[in-house]
């Protein structure tokens, strides 16, 4: 049995490719409205509207159980909470069973990625965990648009495993060992697209787009390579290719957001008109602060964190990020 804790966007529609390759999946979800919805209609109208979920998909409220069934188990929690929601029921998971997370970003207070939060909350080693990421907007790939993703691990060959549960005709896994780039990129990336959108929001065109993700990608690969990622990871999937659809597209969260606060909304009335879950408003303190205590220079993110924490204006923040002093592009 495969089980996918995280009845959100992102959950369902991967429960949903888990299906539609053949398996038998499990969602677990905290709203009971939500988890009747699926369990009686195969739907989910709150989170992934439009779509029907395959018959082989079922759901639970039942938090220990779903974890108690699962072969493998499928995390799609908001990133802030994993710790508080797995703990309880760390006891439950199979000994030998393969954890795979869905989540982008970086624990606030620690500065550890998702993988790392998952073995300390489930006491589980990092060979049993598969990080799945790349461009992955949740309404396409309902939708049977084709997509593809990157499964890391450090043994190839669970990465292998989960690759081939979620292969269909539309969605095409790739592996990768390298499990710290392929996490950063995924985390870092939601930041970026903030500062995409922010811009946006101010009536900046395709050149500063294209400015913020270029720039962004170096800040990535820079904190990525000092923690021993492999730089070619960023040039993949997880790191330019779910950039670029996280900064291009109006259904993704943390670009929306960004724009809400560009054109002159709070922080806290950007996240209600936004809806969900946007990672990379928290995470931007944590991999600032990850950030620098490497001495690592991240200008998008600090003016990220700036923007939303520290009152400065984001026209402030774009003539700050314009005024630094000039250098080698390479650098």
């Amino acid at each position: 049995m495969i089980t996918v804790l995280g009845a959100g966007a992102w959950g369902t529609t991967f429960a949903k490719v888990l299906a539609d390759a053949g398996n038998d999946v499990l969602l677990w979800g905290r709203d009971a409205a939500v988890v009747a919805e699926i369990a009686d209609r195969h739907t989910n109208a709150r989170y992934l509207p439009g779509h029907a979920l395959p018959d082989s998909v079922a759901a639970t409220g039942d938090l220990g159980d779903a974890v108690a069934q699962a072969d493998t188990l499928v995390v799609a929690l908001p990133s802030q909470v994993v710790r508080g929601v797995l703990g309880p029921v760390a006891h439950r998971l199979r000994p030998h069973a393969t954890v795979v997370s869905l989540m982008k970003g970086i624990e606030l207070g620690t500065g550890l990625r998702m993988s790392q939060v998952l073995g300390e909350s489930l006491g589980a080693d990092q060979e049993r965990i598969v990080v799945v990421s790349g461009p992955n907007l949740s309404r396409e790939i309902a939708a049977g648009q084709p997509a593809a993703c990157v499964c890391a691990c450090p043994d190839i060959e669970r990465a292998r495993a989960v690759a081939a549960a979620c292969a269909t005709r539309y969605f095409r896994p790739y592996v990768n060992d390298d499990v710290v780039g392929v996490e950063l990129a995924a985390a870092v990336k939601n930041v970026i697209a903030l500062a995409v959108g922010m811009a946006a929001g101010c009536g900046f065109g395709d050149n500063t787009r294209a400015t913020i993700i270029t720039r962004g990608l170096a800040e990535i690969t820079r904190l990525a390579v000092t923690l021993g990622a492999d730089a070619a990871t960023m040039a993949g999937l997880a790191g330019m290719g779910d950039l670029v659809a996280t900064c291009a597209s109006a259904l993704s969260r943390n670009y929306t957001l960004g724009r809400h606060v560009g054109e002159g909304m709070s922080l806290d009335e950007a996240v209600a008109a936004t809806g969900g879950t946007a990672e990379g408003v928290k995470s931007s303190r944590s991999v600032a602060h990850l950030a620098a205590g490497l001495g690592v220079d991240m200008p998008i993110t600090n003016a990220v964190v700036a923007v939303l924490y520290e009152g400065l204006g984001v026209l402030d923040m774009t003539g700050a990020l314009l005024s630094r002093p000039h250098k080698d592009e390479r650098a």
